[in-house]
């Protein structure tokens, strides 16, 4: 298991992290939660008198972010990085971002914010390490996590595609960018066989 999700009994899967795993997953989830900003949920009394109707109605923003990572997290929905958007495209992009952009943000948010919950609720063992337990819903919003942990470092790495990963595997340990290319692959890597435990 150490290493790589695998698949419960119950449904959900688990995996068996080290201190090191856990403080590296944590610390990336909360720089992530960090990158998109504080959320506007409310709890208690605010959220019971808040109006779900007003909620439809209102508006995010309509232009892309100047950030690339949350670029990359938050693509226009329409066009495409071969085709040169026309004022067409761009309206009917920036319309689709006003409605939906800041519901996927708070989703992406809450999904990080699982997973730092889920590592703050283990209790290390004697070898200062622990297994982590996902139920189904849990996973499903680790696999969002990851995939948006992965996101964010292959912009920053300028990965374009899965060439560019063994190329950066290959850079010397003494490159700035090399633990960077190492969480991106070990990211990678609980990402599939999470995905494969949830198929499984």
């Amino acid at each position: 298991m150490a290493g790589h999700f695998e698949p419960l009994p119950e449904g959900g899967a688990a995996v068996a992290l080290d201190e090191v795993e856990i403080s590296i997953l944590r610390s990336l989830a909360v720089q992530l939660m960090e990158l998109l900003g504080p959320g506007d949920e409310e709890t208690g009394d605010e959220a019971e008198a808040k109006d779900p109707l007003a909620d439809l109605f209102n508006d995010g923003p309509s232009e892309p972010p100047a950030d690339p990572v949350l670029a990359r997290l938050f693509p226009d929905a329409y066009g495409g990085p071969d085709l040169v958007p026309d004022d067409d495209v761009r309206a009917a992009s920036a319309e689709f971002r006003r409605y939906t952009e800041n519901d996927l943000r708070a989703r992406k948010r809450q999904d990080a914010l699982a997973l730092v919950r889920a590592l703050d609720a283990l209790s290390p063992g004697i070898d200062q390490g622990a297994v982590l337990r996902l139920t189904s819903d849990e996973c499903r919003q680790w696999v969002g996590a990851l995939n948006d942990l992965r996101l964010a470092i292959g912009t920053r790495l300028e990965v374009t595609d899965e060439e560019d990963g063994g190329e950066l595997l290959r850079l010397p340990d003494t490159d700035p960018r090399k633990p960077m290319v190492m969480a991106y692959l070990w990211l990678g890597g609980l990402q599939e066989t999470l995905v494969e435990s949830l198929m499984g």
